[in-house]
């Protein structure tokens, strides 16, 4: 008896089934706040956005972050860490499975951001980031100090006060935000630009850098926790000091600092010496070199005087090489004479064998040597001058016979490279033809998509799209205040509005109720064949 019944039951497309879906999970679940543990997690998708699962003891629903919401996400998504997240409900039809679109996300309380903290604190531990040996000392007395934090708060002030006090020493101050969005990113950038700066720069490169930041909670401190700020500081050429929060308050920058200060004010006092102990020191370190001198020179001058004492006259020491001067001037004459004697033998002998007629001989000799020294010479430019022009024309010869078949060579092979231009110049222009009919298709496809899923589609087919004055749209009756002006959008324009009082619009309705049911419109529950 049913079946004429069931007849009349409208029939749907899966497209508009699951359409009809969407919306009805999205209008009774517009925004929700869903607390989960993150599974399934694998990073960004190449495209940027991010697909996983959150899951409880006995339920798992699908999750997405669209690329747009997770580069502004302060806390990334991790394996495992249970996380609170607000978003919409929606459905997706390519699956016949609902997901929530995550536009915040957060830690589900301190635990989980110390669990995440701890996990962090171990990877880059086991990268070697945290390794003492990789930590730089403080130079003792620095000549320019780069101070990494906000002009605005109390940070700076005590820094430069506590700097004035010890030893004042010039400071170049790095204004960042060091908290909220961004903060990490700021702060990093700041730790790399101190050291891009050149040497002789017109700003100075400073000789030490403090990152400072006051006291606060673990969120307020989370950008000092941020990986990007942690392995800056780990880059750093510069000896940077790491003084975030109070001194109970633990980032993981104090751990990849080469020194972390308990709170900003002690960073300053490791930054410098007190001038007047290093004064103290000075004089007490003058006090003893000089009496160390004058002990020495004391000591030495005593030394001198028992050598001195020790010493024989002037008389004793003169007295053995005066006698012996005396002997040998005695000598002295005689070897002269005797000297002279035996040179003028020497050279009575040699002025025997030297003569005119002996100088003449060689001289002849050696003019002889000369000219037949001279006529080898032009035998020798002869010959040589000959095989040269022999050699040249062989080789004129071998290099016309080269070029002539590199120019053939050549010819050949500009033939073969037109023919492959020409062949290349066809497939080219089918490809692109083909290309240009792919593209129409894909433009054609993706136009019809576009109105397939516009939302000018359901304004034709009689609904309507409500929104207040600032185009924001409302989904419920009771975002709608009495007297409001609405933007009310149909298919073929848009129309403004003015909202009634609700109690005006109840006492109305059960009239028209009275006067419908007078009519005998009323609903029997039976369907109709005239729809």
């Amino acid at each position: 008896m049913n079946e004429p019944a069931h007849l009349n039951i409208r029939e749907w497309t899966v497209s508009e089934l699951s359409a009809a879906l969407r919306k009805t999970v999205e209008d009774a679940f517009a925004y929700v706040r869903v607390r989960g543990e993150i599974s399934g997690y694998r990073g960004p998708h190449s495209s940027g956005h991010c697909y996983f699962g959150l899951k409880d003891d006995s339920a798992k629903i699908e999750a997405v972050i669209w690329k747009t919401a997770f580069g502004r996400m302060r806390i990334k998504p991790v394996e495992g860490l249970e996380v609170v997240v607000t978003g919409r409900l929606t459905t997706y039809p390519g699956g016949s499975k609902y997901q929530i679109v995550i536009e915040t996300l957060e830690p589900a309380g301190v635990g989980a951001l110390m669990a995440l903290i701890e996990e962090r604190k171990r990877r880059l531990a086991a990268e070697g980031l945290f390794d003492p040996a990789r930590k730089q000392r403080l130079p003792f007395l620095p000549d320019l100090i780069g101070v990494i934090t906000s002009p605005a708060g109390a940070v700076i002030r005590d820094i430069l006060h506590r700097l004035a006090n010890r030893f004042p020493r010039r400071v170049i101050v790095w204004p960042v935000r060091v908290q909220g969005d961004g903060a990490a990113e700021e702060v990093a950038a700041a730790i790399h630009g101190f050291n891009a700066l050149a040497e002789p720069g017109f700003i100075p490169r400073p000789d030490l850098i403090i990152v400072a930041r006051g006291g606060g909670s673990i969120e307020d401190l989370w950008c000092f926790n941020e990986e990007i700020v942690v392995r800056a500081a780990a880059a750093s050429v510069i000896p940077l000091i790491s003084a975030v929060g109070h001194e109970t308050d633990i980032t993981l920058i104090d751990f990849s600092a080469d020194v972390r200060a308990p709170t900003p004010t002690a960073a300053a006092e490791m930054a410098v010496p007190v001038r007047a102990d290093l004064l103290l020191r000075i004089e007490a370190v003058a006090r003893r070199s000089l009496a160390c001198w004058q002990r020495g020179h004391e000591a030495r001058r005593t030394e001198l005087r028992a050598a001195a004492r020790a010493l024989p006259s002037a008389e004793e020491l003169l007295a053995l090489p005066r006698q012996r001067l005396d002997h040998a001037g005695a000598r002295l004459p005689r070897a002269l004479i005797a000297n002279a004697q035996i040179h003028h033998s020497q050279f009575s002998r040699l002025a025997g064998r030297l003569g005119p007629h002996i100088l003449r001989a060689r001289i002849e000799r050696c003019c002889e040597q000369v000219c037949a020294l001279n006529e080898r010479a032009q035998r020798a430019e002869y010959v040589l001058r000959q095989r040269r022009g022999e050699r040249l024309a062989g080789a004129t010869a071998r290099l016309a016979v080269g070029l002539r078949a590199n120019a053939e060579n050549y010819r050949n092979r500009i033939l073969r490279v037109r023919e492959r231009v020409v062949a290349l110049s066809g497939r080219s222009e089918r490809a692109m033809r083909l290309l240009l009919r792919q593209r129409m298709a894909s433009l054609e496809s993706s136009g019809q998509l576009l109105n397939a899923l516009s939302h000018r589609g359901v304004l034709a087919r009689g609904f309507a799209l409500v929104r207040d004055l600032k185009g924001k749209p409302l989904r419920e009756a009771a975002a709608v205040r009495p007297g409001s002006e609405l933007d009310i959008e149909f298919f073929d324009g848009r129309v403004r509005a003015w909202a009634h009082d609700r109690s005006s619009t109840a006492a109305a309705k059960p009239q028209s109720s009275l006067k419908h049911r007078a009519s005998g419109g009323g609903d029997t529950g039976q369907g109709s064949l005239f729809g």
